[in-house]
Formats: structure tokens, sequence, C-alpha cells
């Protein structure tokens, strides 16, 4: 339909930014960080987004070398990261954070901490499961160096905006209100529960094939 180049870029570009949903995750990292500054703030969300940007970067680059060594075969990552990503999908549409991005306890042990960026901003929240799912199987997809740089370029355009909202995070809850956070987060569900179904789909179709023609 478009310049294969452009298609897997879009690609990286959805998948990444509907898995990690910064709509979503905002209310929860206005709840972590409600007793710091505005300042304070700024710079947590700057060192979170850093940590997850180096979380993705390293899965990304070395998704192929792991298929590798493991003997894992794309067509089962393709399935197994659908099911994750369909799952996921599925609790952004009922509106709910999954338990891997982060729980009470977790929240409440963070409150004390003078820096909670790493954790459980960075990772979990930021760069869960879904997300280095998500990072490894488009690594495997990737047939040239442009293509990891198509990849590299899609996981930093959707941090910086993960970063820009997290900055504005204030301001934007105030104008979307609860309801409108949760509106945005049950389409971005409904959007990733159609890209799992199109993995899974792709999965079954070529082992299928193979199985056809042995």
């Amino acid at each position: 339909m478009f310049n294969p180049y452009i298609d897997y870029f879009l690609l990286c570009l959805t998948t990444l930014f509907t898995l990690i949903n910064p709509l979503g995750i905002t209310p929860i990292f206005l709840v972590l960080t409600e007793r710091f500054t505005r300042s304070e703030r700024i710079r947590i969300a700057r060192r979170g987004v850093t940590t997850a940007g180096v979380t993705l970067l390293v899965f990304a680059l070395l998704g192929s070398l792991i298929f590798k060594v493991y003997g894992i075969t794309v067509e089962a990552f393709q399935i197994m990261g659908g099911i994750i990503f369909f799952r996921s999908g599925l609790r952004m549409l009922e509106a709910k954070v999954g338990r891997t991005r982060t729980t009470p306890a977790e929240q409440e042990e963070s409150l004390d901490q003078d820096d909670i960026a790493v954790s459980p901003i960075g990772i979990p929240i930021i760069t869960g499961p879904g997300a280095i799912t998500a990072a490894m199987l488009l690594s495997s997809k990737a047939q040239s160096p442009v293509h990891y740089g198509e990849l590299v370029l899609a996981i930093l355009v959707v941090l910086y905006a993960v970063y820009l909202i997290f900055r504005g995070s204030d301001q934007l809850s105030k104008r979307l209100g609860a309801t409108g956070m949760r509106v945005f987060q049950r389409i971005m569900g409904l959007i990733l529960m159609v890209i799992a179904v199109q993995f899974v789909i792709r999965g079954v179709e070529t082992v299928l094939s193979r199985i056809l023609h042995t």
C-alpha cells in the first residue's frame, strides 16, 4: 500500500505508542508524583523516559540474537506476542491498569523514595512486558539496517511523546478529566486488540503455509 519502509515505521510507531499508552499511564504518573513540585516532576519524567528508552533499545537491538540463542521462531513469538497484546488491550478497554504496571505496595513504597524515576515509572509503568515484547517482535521483522534505524526512531518518537505528555500532565488532566482519560484509554485498547489479532493471524498463516508445503 505504501513504501515498505513507511509501512514498517508506521507499524513500529503505532504498536509502541498503543502499548505504552501515554495518556493511559498519565494518571498513574500524577499519583506517584503528586507530592513533588512541577520542576521535580519534570525531572522525574525525564529520567523515567530515559530508563524506559535504554530498556527498549536493548531489547530492540538484541531481539534477533535472543531468538537465535533460545531457538525461538518468529511465528511462535508473533502468536505469543499477539496474546499478550490482546490481554493488555482488553485491560485498557475495560479501563483497568494491568498488574504488571504497578501495585498498591509499589506505589506506597515509591512515595517514600527520593528517586522513583527508574522504578516504578521507567520500569514497568512506561516499559512493561508488552512494550518489551513488542520491541523484540518488531526487531525480528526488521530486514535491513534501515528497518533497525526506523525501529530506534519510532522508540525515540514515542518516548519523547511520553515525556511531553508527562511534562504537561497537570493541564492535560484538568482538560480531559477522568471521563476523557478513560475514553481515550478504551480507544487505545481497541486499537491494540486489533493489532494483536493481526499478529496472531500472520503467525498462524505462516505456520499453516509451511505445513501445507512440506
